[in-house]
């Protein structure tokens, strides 16, 4: 730091940004980063990085921006990931992720530019489904599926309506006298 060598015998739990962007670093993501639980920001980007994405990365629950794109990441994204609920930035693009872009929580929020670079990723929200047909994004509006107002719904209502105005209409021509009509309908005196 500053032009200073300093000697560092074991890592610092208090971390609370980490960035070793374009550092040429080999090897995969250390299971140790896990234990950083002040963590806010993670970005390895722009390295030789290889291997898995940890698991131990979802122990992360103070997390709030993570990049680790422009690696040589592989596997799946290990739905670990979704139990960060302060995640708002996520940049996995440019790896060789494969499989399904696990959903829930944060990630229901990411775009596609997050994933971008990963012909082997599938599911929600890129544009390519998974083999699995059963595996559907969840509905923003799960509720929605099952809604009482289906166009057969509508469709009687409006029926209802329909014959209901022509019947009032007939009466009040009928009965040439649409003052009781107004006072019945509209509570005039």
């Amino acid at each position: 730091m500053k032009g200073q060598v300093i000697e560092m015998s074991r890592i610092l739990t208090i971390f609370t940004t980490i960035d070793l962007s374009n550092n040429m670093l080999e090897g995969g993501i250390p299971h140790v980063i896990g234990e950083l639980s002040s963590l806010k920001g993670l970005n390895l980007s722009h390295n030789k990085i290889s291997g898995m994405i940890p698991q131990t990365l979802g122990n992360l629950t103070s997390l709030e921006w993570l990049d680790l794109s422009w690696n040589q990441l592989k596997g799946e994204i290990p739905m670990a990931l979704t139990n960060l609920n302060f995640l708002s930035v996520l940049n996995l693009s440019e790896n060789q992720l494969k499989g399904m872009i696990p959903t829930g929580e944060q990630f229901n929020t990411f775009q596609n530019d997050s994933y971008r670079g990963n012909p082997m990723l599938c599911g929600f929200p890129l544009s390519k489904s998974c083999s699995n047909d059963e595996e559907q994004p969840p509905s923003v509006f799960p509720e929605a599926k099952e809604s009482l107002f289906g166009w057969k719904s509508v469709a009687v209502g409006y029926g209802c309506g329909v014959v209901f105005g022509i019947f009032l209409g007939r009466l009040f021509i009928k009965t040439a006298k649409p003052l009781w009509l107004a006072r019945l309908l509209c509570g005039y005196n």
